[in-house]
């Protein structure tokens, strides 16, 4: 690609990347008839939270209107729940979408409880606080860990001199089906309540079955507690058998109220990017309270803001390889630069061929052996990040062993076919490889540059379902050391990809093969993992109680790495064409990784 190319290139990312923050910002404010603003929360339990809080037009002092109380799960964000945020805020509910204590932007607290977290309560108690609230229809709704803060917040609420919650939808968990001695009761009194339990949950939805075995999620409507949540409290013995997707109306303490169970044949992180369960929230809250602008719950328009959250992405990528080749015009970096593009070395011989094979699927297979020992290794630390430091280390051994077959790989093959270490880029002067730090560097500040522009100004972000590149506060950065864990693995496979698999092996397609294997792990512990739950009704690797390895909850940190591991294959590629020179997208592409995986994560005091 030739320099004009590359400057056209890098003027596509920039409008990409804004495009994304204007569109983003006119779909949260439904085109400006809502007001969005994000707050820091001085909370009466003694902690600071973040949330964004969406204010539509027709909620006035004069007009008050229903409140919406949102979270996130664990391991999430506020930006998680935008769906929710989208939606309800356009048919005119006031929405707090919150960041719960120790994630996102909430401060890192040393009470932090994962089975009843705080933060919904809090956020109740701030919006029954606001003029433009009617307090007699304040709902809650959480995905995931975020039910767990619901059923906390109602179990607050009880004790309360005041009930503020009138509704309450619990999202990928389950209610609360007893009360403190274990008795089947209606704990939620005369609120509406509703539950979308997705029929492929990993977590939640077991039943234990009469001879003691365990069955998963697809059975759940069989289970005792769910057919007492149906009939309001009631042992279920004595009661008829009720079905999901129908309002069971009853008259508790004077008032009628309903129950329902949306059961969408989904997973559990795929419920909070579901138009399907989008539409249960909106028919749920509008049965509940009436929404003050009514639209049909089929007319959705969060999938643009994701669409354009997504361009974001695209164009933060292209802005990354195009910016980081433009700086090898500038005096500094010009000696990094090659003056030919990088042509694929030629490979005719069989074992050239096969060595090429076996080294990239024994790197497949070995990723995909060790990674569930090493994230339960990784669990087991009493470190404040568990994820990062989990899979940081799988990175890193994964790394190691890549290493390991390109020496031999080197010794049995390519020494005695001519390899020249300095010409392949693995050897280079230390001076180089400063300024290759140097580059990859100044490459990752001014790209999360652009990150933190779009934050400030639309107050967006560049993702696509769990994959988030987003803003973050100064305190994070004190995890910043996990971000070297990523380093050895993420420089492996650039070197990999493109000082010993750079042929003409694949043709035009060599790169996506090295992407494709390269990123094998990642993809085919989930495609295991899945397939064998969609026809066989379990999974390959369940989590048997709460304190045994949580194998769903390891697996899921794969589904970003699909993108990721190949997107940085690719990327590296196209500098080394330009530099052949592997370690500054290696570089680049680590501290990228790192930054990723400590923005969207939990955070605790060790």
């Amino acid at each position: 690609m030739k320099e004009k190319k590359v400057k056209i290139l890098l003027i596509v990312s920039i409008v990409l990347m804004l495009l994304s923050g204007i569109v983003v910002s006119a779909v949260q404010t439904n085109g400006g008839k809502v007001t969005m603003k994000e707050l820091n929360i001085e909370t009466d339990a003694g902690y600071s939270m973040s949330a964004y809080l969406f204010i539509p037009e027709n909620a006035t002092a004069e007009t008050p209107a229903p409140a919406i109380v949102t979270s996130h799960g664990y391991l999430n964000n506020k930006e998680m729940t935008d769906a929710n945020y989208v939606e309800l805020a356009r048919r005119g509910y006031v929405v707090l979408s919150i960041d719960q204590p120790d994630h996102g932007d909430s401060e890192v607290t040393d009470k932090f409880n994962l089975m009843a977290p705080d933060g919904v309560y809090q956020g109740v108690l701030a919006v029954s606080r606001m003029p433009f609230v009617d307090t007699e229809k304040i709902g809650i709704t959480g995905h995931s860990m975020g039910s767990w803060s619901c059923n906390a917040a109602i179990a607050t609420d009880n004790a309360a001199d005041t009930q503020l919650i009138s509704a309450v939808l619990i999202h990928c968990n389950e209610p609360t089906y007893t009360d403190d001695e274990g008795n089947y009761a209606n704990v939620y009194g005369s609120r509406e309540v509703g539950v979308i339990s997705a029929v492929y949950d990993e977590f939640f939805g077991k039943i234990t079955t009469e001879d003691g075995s365990q069955l998963g999620s697809p059975y759940w409507m069989e289970g005792e507690g769910t057919q007492s949540f149906l009939n309001f409290g009631k042992d279920p013995a004595d009661c008829e058998t009720r079905e999901a997707y129908t309002y069971y109306t009853e008259e508790v303490d004077g008032e009628e109220t309903f129950r329902v169970i949306y059961r969408p044949e989904i997973i559990h992180p795929w419920s909070h990017f579901s138009a399907r369960s989008e539409s249960y929230v909106i028919d749920f809250f509008e049965k509940a309270f009436g929404a003050p602008n009514p639209i049909p719950s089929d007319n959705q328009v969060w999938q643009v803001k994701e669409g354009f959250n997504a361009v974001g992405l695209v164009g933060f990528g292209l802005f990354i390889i195009s910016f980081g080749v433009l700086l090898l015009n500038t005096p500094l970096f010009e000696k990094l630069k090659v003056k030919e593009i990088v042509k694929p070395a030629v490979v005719t011989d069989k074992k050239g061929k096969a060595l090429f094979w076996i080294s990239l699927i024994a790197c497949f297979i070995f990723g995909s052996v060790v990674f569930l020992p090493i994230m339960v290794w990784g669990n087991s630390l009493p470190v404040s990040q568990i994820m990062p430091i989990s899979t940081g280390l799988w990175s890193t051994i994964c790394g190691i062993f890549a290493i390991v077959v390109m020496v031999i790989c080197y010794q049995v093959y390519h020494k005695k076919n001519g390899m020249d270490l300095e010409a392949v880029g693995i050897k280079m002067p230390m001076k180089k490889v400063g300024l290759s730090i140097l580059l990859a560097l100044i490459m990752v500040v001014v790209a999360y540059g652009c990150v933190f522009v779009v934050d400030y100004f639309f107050m967006s972000d560049f993702r696509i379902w769990t994959l988030a590149f987003k803003a973050f506060e100064a305190p994070i950065l004190s995890n910043l050391p996990y971000v070297f864990l990523f380093l050895v693995y993420y420089i492996a496979i650039s070197v990999a990809a493109n000082c010993f698999n750079y042929n003409n092996i694949g043709g035009k397609a060599n790169g996506i093969i090295c992407a494709i294997l390269t990123a094998g792990p990642a993809w085919i512990i989930p495609l295991i993992q899945y397939v064998t739950y969609f026809n066989a009704k379990h999974m390959m690797w369940a989590q048997a109680g709460f304190d045994s390895p949580n194998y769903p909850m390891f697996i899921l940190q794969l589904f970003p790495m699909i993108i990721i591991i190949a997107a940085a294959t690719l990327m590296s590629r196209f500098i080394y064409k330009r530099t052949a020179n592997p370690y500054i997208a290696g570089i680049c592409n680590a501290i990228l990784v790192g930054l990723f995986a400590i923005t969207n994560t939990c955070t605790t005091f060790i």
